[in-house]
C-alpha cells in the first residue's frame, strides 16, 4: 500500500517567500555581479556555450587579484594598517591637519593595496576619530576626499585597482606606457584633493586613541613576501600559478580564515563580463557597433559607461572593441569619479558613513557630488586637452 506525501501549502509559501527575500538580499547587495551573470547569460542565447568560451577568461588577471586579496588581508590582520594608522596621527595637531593625514594615507596607500581596501582600513579610523569632534562638516569633507583620493590615487599603479591590472595585462602594457599615460591626471588630481582639503576648519582638535595591539612580525614577513611575488607576477618576472599557490600556501600555514576574505563576488564578475565581452564580439553586427563608437572616443565612452555599470565592468566590457588600451585605462579610471556606482569603492564609503553615528546622508551626497563630478570635469577636460 503506497502512501502520498505532499506538501503543506503553508510551508511551500513560506519556504517560497525566504527564497525570493534572499534572492533580492543578494541582489542588492552584489548589483554589479547580478547584472553581469544577466548578461552573460543573455548572451550565451545567442553563442550557445563551446570549446571557444575557455579562451574568453584571463586567468593571470583572476589568480593576480586573488593573490593581493590574500596578501592585504594578511597584512591587515596582522596588524600593519592600524601600526602605520597610529604613527601618522601622533602627528596630528588640528582638525584640517587630521583630514589631510587620512586623505594623503588613502592615496598613496591605494596605489598599494587597491581602493576598496584602503577605504575599509582608513574610514572606520576616521569615523572613529572624528568621533570626539563636534564638527560633522569637517567629518563629511573627510571621508569624501578620502573617497576621491582612493579612487584616484590607485590609478597610478598596475596593482591600485582592478581595472587597472586587468588592462595593463590585457594589453600587455609596459611600466613606461603605464606611467605616461596616467601621472598628468595622477599629479593633477592630488593638487585639486589637497586643495579642496582647506574647506577643513584649521582648529585645534584631540582625539583619543587606544594603541594598536602589537603586530605580528612573523605573519607581517610571510605576507610583505606574498605582496612581492604579486609584483614580480604583474610585472611578468614570475608565472602566476607560482603567485596563486603561494597566496594559498601562505593562507593555509597561517590563517586559513584569510581564503574567506577574498573578493569572490569580484573574482565571479570578472568571469562573467569575460563570457559578455567573449560572446558579444562573436556577433557581427553588435561588435561592430561597439567599435564604431568607441573608437577615438575611449575616454569620453568609458567614462560616461563607468557612470553606469561601474569602471571594472566597462573596462572589461569595451576592452574587446578598442586597441588603444592606453586611453581606456584612462577613461575608466578617470570615471570612478561622479556617481557613488561609478566605482565600488565610493559604495563602500557611503555605506560606512550611514552605519556611523549620526550620519546626514543627504548632506553628505550633495558634497560627494559637488566634487566628484566638479573633479570629473575638469580631469576630463584635462586629458582630452592634453591628447589634442
Amino acid at each position: 500500500m503506497s502512501q502520498t506525501i505532499t506538501a503543506h501549502p503553508r510551508k511551500t509559501g513560506r519556504y517560497n517567500i525566504n527564497a525570493a527575500r534572499k534572492i533580492l538580499s543578494f541582489i542588492k547587495a552584489q548589483p554589479v555581479l547580478t547584472a553581469a551573470f544577466v548578461l552573460a547569460v543573455t548572451t550565451m542565447f545567442f553563442i550557445p556555450p563551446d570549446e571557444k568560451y575557455i579562451g574568453y577568461c584571463n586567468f593571470g588577471v583572476l589568480a593576480e587579484l586573488f593573490s593581493l586579496m590574500i596578501a592585504v588581508a594578511g597584512l591587515r590582520g596582522a596588524g600593519v594598517f592600524e601600526k602605520l594608522t597610529s604613527f601618522l596621527l601622533e602627528r596630528t595637531g588640528s582638525v584640517r591637519r587630521l583630514s589631510q593625514i587620512f586623505v594623503l594615507v588613502c592615496f598613496f596607500s591605494s596605489m598599494l593595496v587597491t581602493n576598496d581596501v584602503a577605504l575599509i582600513t582608513f574610514v572606520p579610523l576616521t569615523l572613529l576619530a572624528f568621533a570626539g569632534i563636534d564638527d560633522p562638516r569637517s567629518r563629511i569633507i573627510t571621508i569624501v576626499l578620502e573617497t576621491v583620493a582612493a579612487n584616484l590615487g590607485s590609478m597610478m599603479t598596475p596593482v591600485g585597482n582592478p581595472q587597472n591590472l586587468y588592462i595593463y595585462d590585457e594589453y600587455s602594457l609596459t611600466a613606461m606606457e603605464f606611467v605616461t599615460a596616467l601621472l598628468p591626471a595622477g599629479a593633477i588630481s592630488l593638487v585639486l584633493i589637497m586643495l579642496l582639503s582647506l574647506l577643513v576648519p584649521k582648529r585645534s582638535c584631540s582625539t583619543e586613541r587606544k594603541p594598536p595591539e602589537k603586530i605580528s612580525s612573523g605573519k607581517t614577513a610571510v605576507f610583505a613576501a606574498l605582496f612581492v611575488l604579486c609584483l614580480l607576477t604583474v610585472f611578468r618576472v614570475l608565472p602566476y600559478p607560482v603567485c596563486a599557490a603561494a597566496a594559498v600556501a601562505a593562507a593555509l600555514f597561517t590563517d586559513r580564515k584569510l581564503l574567506l576574505k577574498a573578493d569572490y563576488a569580484l573574482l565571479a564578475t570578472f568571469v562573467c563580463f569575460f563570457i559578455f565581452v567573449g560572446n558579444i564580439s562573436r556577433i557581427g553586427e553588435v561588435s561592430a557597433f561597439f567599435s564604431e563608437i568607441l573608437t577615438g572616443r575611449e575616454i569620453i565612452v568609458s567614462a560616461l559607461l563607468s557612470q553606469v555599470i561601474s569602471n571594472v565592468p566597462a573596462a572589461v566590457m569595451l576592452s574587446g572593441f578598442t586597441e588603444n588600451g592606453t586611453a581606456l585605462m584612462i577613461g575608466v579610471d578617470i570615471g570612478g569619479l561622479g556617481t557613488p556606482i561609478a566605482s565600488m569603492a565610493s559604495l563602500i564609503s557611503l555605506q560606512l558613513y550611514r552605519s556611523s553615528e549620526n550620519p546626514q546622508t543627504g548632506r553628505y551626497m550633495a558634497v560627494f557630488s559637488a566634487v566628484n563630478f566638479g573633479m570629473l570635469a575638469i580631469l576630463l577636460a584635462v586629458q582630452l586637452l592634453i591628447l589634442n
